[in-house]
Parts: structure tokens; sequence; C-alpha cells
């Protein structure tokens, strides 16, 4: 494995030979939860950035693919440029600095959100979904028993019982019905503020969807608009899930026997998955990885847990083991080895 410093050489001479320009130079434009960083640099009138994606721990091979696809379906995602998939370097389109998280107000997010639900339309009724991996029982499993391993387990330092593992496992089985149910369709699986950028033409710009799988629909409208990132008013969100509900039912993904109650019961219980394996996630990024950048995010999520479980009588158990070890604590707080 290369150095960081070998790495940033390599990648800065790649840079320069793509562009043909020896006096460039690289700025870190962002990084997210793996082993990919992104880089901007100037060249030719215009602003360029550099993908750099090991390939022994994030092949870029699935994000070109994606991408290429996605694209062919009406989405803007960063139009590439040059590759050199066995450095793992792509020299891709900058769409700009202006994320959603950023951009969003009151004021504006109609219809930023109905531009971002557009996109997303696109993605659920043009994209070939069957030959991505299935976000299948197992998969949605794995990611609920993060939470009781690091949020429970290594943070709050509990142990559940016997007793407690079978509230647990009661509440995975709901969860996973309920994922189960609904149809199929192109999951983007990180569908949110900090991967929707704002765009002149073709608004949003759509980014880090690489580890896209075959899943049930409401999982990345549950990723919009119950963004770990930022919240908004319970009323707001349903408006905006039964809007979301009309567009699939006029494009026929859904039949009209999904009434409104039944999504809104998809969109909840889909979030409440997300939301329950981030709060194992987010401990796990700083424990495991010592990247302490999300736990300032905790909170928010915790509430979307927390709100969503005590909502849905058979979840009430759920709701009450996780505050019966969580309440009282600060949950932004990293707990000593």
């Amino acid at each position: 494995m290369q150095s960081t410093t070998d790495r940033a050489d390599a990648r800065l001479a790649w840079a320069r030979a793509a562009l043909g320009d020896p006096s460039l130079s690289l700025q870190s434009a962002s990084s997210d939860a793996s082993f990919r960083s992104y880089w901007r640099t100037h060249h030719g009138g215009r602003s360029w950035i550099v993908m750099d994606s090991p390939p022994a721990q994030e092949d870029p091979r699935p994000w070109l693919k994606i991408g290429q696809q996605l694209a062919a379906a009406g989405l803007h995602v960063p139009a590439v440029q040059a590759q050199d998939l066995e450095q793992g370097f792509l020299l891709i389109e900058d769409l700009g600095t202006r994320l959603y998280l950023d951009e969003l107000d009151e004021h504006n997010a109609d219809a930023l959100y109905a531009d971002a639900m557009h996109a997303l339309l696109l993605m659920q009724t043009r994209m070939d979904y069957r030959e991505l991996p299935p976000f299948n029982r197992d998969l949605l499993l794995r990611g609920l028993e993060v939470m009781p391993e690091w949020f429970l387990g290594r943070h709050l330092g509990h142990t559940p019982s016997g007793a407690e593992w079978d509230v647990l496992q009661t509440a995975f089985e709901v969860i996973i019905r309920n994922a189960q149910e609904q149809p199929r369709c192109f999951v983007h699986r990180d569908y949110h503020s900090r991967n929707l950028l704002v765009v002149e033409q073709h608004n949003p710009g759509v980014i880090d969807f690489q580890g896209a799988l075959a899943g049930p629909i409401t999982y990345d409208l549950a990723s919009l608009l119950r963004d770990a990132y930022i919240v908004w008013p319970s009323q707001r969100v349903a408006g905006w899930v039964e809007s979301y509900r009309q567009r699939v039912l006029h494009a026929g993904v859904i039949g009209a026997q999904i009434d409104r109650q039944r999504f809104q019961r998809w969109f909840d219980l889909t979030g409440l998955h997300r939301h329950v394996r981030v709060l194992g996630q987010f401990y796990r990024l700083w424990y495991r990885d010592g990247k302490p950048g999300y736990l300032a995010d905790v909170p928010r999520v915790y509430h979307y847990v927390m709100s969503v479980a005590r909502s849905y009588p058979e979840l009430a158990d759920f709701a009450a083991l996780i505050e019966r070890h969580a309440g009282g604590h600060d949950l932004t707080k990293v707990r000593a080895a």
C-alpha cells in the first residue's frame, strides 16, 4: 500500500499529465466516510475534480459504470474526461460547492426538493436495477446489527440481555418486512443533502452513487427527507412524501391500493432502518476508523429513531430499550477505551 506522500505525488503527477499542465496544483475538495477523496484544480479557465479512489480499497469501476448509466437516464452526474483505473484516478467535471445542505432554507426547500424528487423519479423509472446487488434480508439485517454492536455495546458499554435481544430482533423483523414488501428499484443509498449539489442546469448534481443497490422504493426518499444532517417539521415532510407518492402512482410504479397511510408507513420504517444503522455507523467511524466528524450529527439521528419507533405500537418496546440505556447521556461525547 502506498504511503500518503507517495499517493499524493502520484495523484499530482497524473493530474498534471491528464490536463497537460506541469504547473497545476491540487487542493482538497472533500472526502467521505470511505478511502475515496476529491481534489480540485483549475486549468483552461475552468475548475476540475480529481477523484482519488485507491483500487484496493475503493474500486472506481462501479462509480464509473453507474455514473454512465445515470447520465444516460437523464441525471446530472459528473462527466469524466480522463481515467486511470489501475491507479484509481479520474478527472471529472466539477459540479461546484453549493451543497443542498448549505443552500436549503424554508423558502427554497419546496423547489429544491421538487428537483431532487424529479431526479429520484428518473432513477427509479429509467435505471435498470436488475443487475445491481440486491438489498436483501441479509444486508438489511447486517445494517441493523451495527447499532447494538457500536452504539449500545461500544459506546454505551451495554451488552443486551437475552430478553433485550428478543426485543431487538422483533423490531428488526418489523423493519425488514416493511422493506421487503415494497416494489424494487434502483437505490442510490446516500441520496441526501451532502450528495446533492445546486447546479444551474439539470439540478441537482448527484454524487456518491457507487454503492447503489436494488432495493425498496422509499429508501432514497427517506434518505432525502429524513436527512441525518437537516430536519424539517413533520407535517412538511409528510406533504413532500405524499407528493412523491403521487409521482410514483402516476408513473405506474405503485398501484392505487398503496394509499397515503401505507406509503407513509413504508417511508417511516424504511427511514428507521437507515437511522438505526447510521446510529451505529457514526460511532464505528469514530471508534474503529478515527473519524469524529459525524458525532455532532448523532442527536439528530437519535431523535429520528425515537420519534418513529414511538409512533408505531409494535416498536414501543424497542424505543423503550434504546431510551433506557441512552437517556441522560451526551451522545456527542466519546467513551474511553
